[in-house]
């Protein structure tokens, strides 16, 4: 299961659907908080999270996750690719950092690399 946040709802939907073509299961959420709050974080081996939302940003999902004991691989995505939030995210072992627009051969290649992280494959 691969979870997409993102507040945006048309980048939520193009990535949800990008993941889906692939083969995977994914479940997207509006905010970081939803995502916190959902049975379906149990399940995730990979998330897909927007930098800047109202509420918790994807830096500090990635803090509460880690804090939580949650080593599960994270890619970020950003309208604004800052030097020092790349990083930060880095830092926190993030497996991408994609700018807006970004193809969909760089995603794909993120994915494939979270779940090697993980141990698993996509179908």
């Amino acid at each position: 299961m691969i979870s997409i946040i993102d507040d945006d709802e048309s980048v939520r939907l193009a990535t949800e659907s990008l993941v889906r073509s692939l083969g995977l299961g994914a479940s997207a959420f509006a905010s970081a908080e939803a995502f916190l709050s959902s049975p379906e974080r149990q399940s995730t081996a990979c998330v897909i999270t927007d930098v800047q939302m109202p509420g918790m940003s994807g830096i500090d999902l990635q803090a509460r996750l880690r804090s939580d004991g949650d080593g599960v691989p994270l890619i970020f995505i950003t309208a604004f690719p800052e030097e020092r939030i790349r990083s930060q995210a880095h830092a926190g072992g993030a497996i991408g950092f994609l700018a807006k627009p970004f193809e969909g051969d760089e995603m794909i290649r993120c994915i494939d690399d979270a779940l090697r992280t993980t141990g698993q494959a996509r179908p």
